[in-house]
C-alpha cells in the first residue's frame, strides 16, 4: 500500500493531468454530436475487432470437433450412398427394407508406410470396434487397402501399395475388369492388369472397384489412367493408374463392412467341399 501511495505522490502532476484530460474529453463528446458519432464509431471498430479475433482464436481451437463432426457427417452420406447404390443395382427394391447392406465405421490413421515393398497402415480401431479381417478401408477419395489384421484397439491395413496386394478393378468407362497389383516403385501409381486388349482404353479415364468380391462395392474411385502397353502375348493391357489418394498424407479413413459378407462365404466354401 505504502508504495502505491508513493507511486501517486512521484506522479501526482501526470495523474491531475490525465483525469483533467479524461473530464474534458468526456464533456467535449457529450457537448458536440460530430464528436460523439465519432468516438462511437471508433469504439465499435476497436470492439468489433477485439471480438473477431476472439471468435477466430474460438474457432481455430475448435477445429477438432467441427473436424469431427463432419467426418460423422460424410460417414453417414457415405453409407447412405452406397446402400443406396446397392439398391438400385437390383431390378427389385423392397421400400420397406432399411437394413443397408453396407456399415462404416469412421478410424484414423495412427502409423502410415509407403516407401517399402510391402507396406502396412496402422489405424485406430480394433476389435473392440466391430473391425475384423478383410474389411474394406477407403477414404473421401478412393480406396487405401484391406483390413489384414486386429487386436482390441488397432488394426493393421494392408495397403494398396503393397506387394501382396490384389484388388478387383474395372474401367469405369466399359467395365472391363482387371487386377489392381503394384510394382513397389512410384507411391502415386498402381497397376491394372490382365485387362483385356479389346477394352477402349483411353489416357484420363477412371478406374473403380469392379464389385466381383465381398469387400469393396462397385464404384469406389481408384485412380486415373496415365497411361498404357500391351502385353507380351499380346492379348491383355497393362495400364498404369495414377491414383486419386495422396497415400503418402492420409489422416481420416472410412472401414467398409460388407454386413452380407459371412453368408457368401459360407455359400462359397460350401460349394468348394
Amino acid at each position: 500500500m505504502q508504495q502505491i501511495f508513493n507511486f501517486v505522490i512521484r506522479n501526482k502532476t501526470f495523474l491531475l493531468f490525465l483525469l483533467l484530460f479524461s473530464i474534458a474529453l468526456a464533456l467535449t463528446i457529450q457537448s458536440h454530436s460530430y464528436h460523439r458519432s465519432k468516438f462511437i464509431n471508433s469504439a465499435n471498430f476497436l470492439t468489433g475487432g477485439v471480438y473477431g479475433t476472439m471468435n477466430s482464436v474460438d474457432q481455430y481451437f475448435n477445429l477438432k470437433t467441427e473436424n469431427n463432426t463432419l467426418a460423422e457427417e460424410n460417414k453417414r452420406l457415405r453409407e447412405q450412398l452406397l446402400n443406396l447404390n446397392v439398391q438400385t443395382d437390383s431390378t427389385f427394391i423392397d421400400s420397406t427394407n432399411t437394413k443397408g447392406k453396407y456399415k462404416v465405421t469412421i478410424a484414423d490413421v495412427y502409423k502410415n508406410s509407403y516407401a517399402l515393398p510391402n507396406n502396412i497402415l496402422t489405424i485406430d480401431k480394433g476389435k473392440n470396434d466391430s473391425i475384423k479381417e478383410d474389411f474394406g478401408v477407403i477414404t473421401s477419395n478412393g480406396i487405401i487397402g484391406i483390413i489384414d489384421n486386429t487386436s482390441n484397439n488397432y488394426a493393421t491395413v494392408l495397403s494398396i501399395l503393397n506387394a501382396k496386394s490384389r484388388i478387383n478393378a474395372k474401367l469405369k468407362t466399359s467395365n472391363h475388369i482387371g487386377s489392381l497389383t503394384w510394382d513397389s516403385k512410384s507411391p502415386n501409381f498402381v497397376q491394372l492388369e490382365d485387362v483385356s486388349q479389346y477394352a477402349p482404353v483411353k489416357i484420363g479415364d477412371t478406374i473403380e472397384t469392379g464389385g466381383q468380391s465381398s469387400i469393396f462395392p462397385k464404384g469406389i474411385g481408384i485412380g486415373s489412367i496415365s497411361s498404357f502397353e500391351s502385353d507380351i502375348s499380346g492379348d491383355t493391357y497393362t495400364i498404369q493408374v495414377k491414383l486419386f489418394n495422396d497415400m503418402t498424407n492420409l489422416g481420416t479413413i472410412y472401414i467398409l463392412e460388407n454386413l452380407n459378407r459371412p453368408e457368401i462365404i459360407n455359400l462359397e466354401n460350401s460349394s468348394n467341399e
